[in-house]
């Protein structure tokens, strides 16, 4: 019979990057969590694992069973949550990932507003290049930018529109672009992140409201980089340090903007946006504390774009 901790065994080797990582995680030795691996081995009749010299990797089949292994213990701890009333008394873990940058400047403050009104939760939060979809064992993932996974389900956090900029110093040179082509003739920095092709972008002018034109059918851009970097903020920088233009997001952007290190590009262009979502899973039976983060970020990002 599989026991409970056999499951939290087969979810910890999912969540954690190594063996000896997973013992941590379980309080015990690695060669007690060895031996435990090989009796649920035994057990089932499968192998669920592939050892070498340096790590542990899961098979097929001991991803299958980790996964709904997780998914169990999730349905089991919403049960216990669902018998407490008070939701100060929210207990368990969050495993929350999100993006490097805008994962320290927005998302960590929040979370520890979060962590005092629920002294009773582990919040774990887990800052990737690539949080989507390299979610691994995460219960909600931060993203900015649209995804095309539908088995998840996206909330928009907050609107955030890409902007393109320069250094003052940078347009003395070389002169301000006033229409998308110009663009051409100009040094480009580009951030690579995921598999995006990030020598396209895609531009429209805004619309006019007031009367009621429609806005022309959007351009796209080639560019030839030349910067690239798979950090946003060391992009950010390169432009500061007038390298070139950049591609940025909002949030990254205004504060440099607001400073002067910056100025905004084709203000009258709208590039592609990034709006920033909160992902989580379709799962039935959402536990009590994923409930309240999503209340809690909802109501947070609604305050903060008042």
């Amino acid at each position: 019979m599989i026991q409970i901790e056999d499951m939290q065994l087969a979810a910890a080797l999912l969540r954690e990057p190594s063996l000896s990582a997973a013992a941590r995680a379980l309080d015990v030795t690695p060669p007690a969590l060895s031996m435990r691996l090989r009796k649920l081995e035994a057990a089932l009749g499968l192998s669920l694992a592939t050892r070498t010299s340096r790590k542990l990797s899961l098979t097929p089949e001991g991803e299958r069973f980790a996964r709904e292994a997780a998914a169990l213990l999730g349905q089991i701890e919403g049960l216990r949550e669902s018998m407490q009333r008070d939701d100060r008394r929210l207990a368990g873990t969050l495993r929350i990932a999100a993006p490097f940058g805008y994962g320290r400047q927005y998302v960590a403050p929040m979370l520890a507003r979060f962590a005092r009104l629920h002294p009773g939760l582990h919040v774990q939060l887990d800052l990737r290049e690539t949080p989507w979809p390299d979610r691994h064992d995460a219960d909600a993932v931060i993203h900015i930018g649209a995804v095309r996974d539908s088995s998840w389900v996206a909330r928009t956090l907050s609107a955030n529109e890409r902007w393109l900029c320069a250094s003052p110093e940078y347009l003395r040179l070389h002169g301000v672009p006033h229409v998308p082509r110009d663009v051409m003739a100009h040094a480009c920095i580009s951030i690579r992140e995921n598999d995006e092709d990030v020598t396209l972008w895609h531009v429209r002018a805004a619309g006019n409201a007031a009367t009621g034109k429609r806005a022309p059918q959007r351009e796209t851009l080639r560019i030839a980089p030349a910067y690239v970097t798979n950090d946003g903020g060391v992009a950010r920088q390169w432009a500061e340090q007038g390298l070139g233009l950049v591609l940025r997001s909002e949030w990254d952007a205004a504060d440099a903007i607001a400073r002067g290190t910056l100025v905004r590009v084709l203000p009258d262009w709208q590039f592609d946006s990034a709006p920033v979502l909160l992902l989580v899973p379709t799962r039935k039976g959402r536990t009590a504390r994923m409930q309240a983060l999503v209340e809690f970020l909802e109501l947070s990002f609604g305050t903060a774009r008042k």
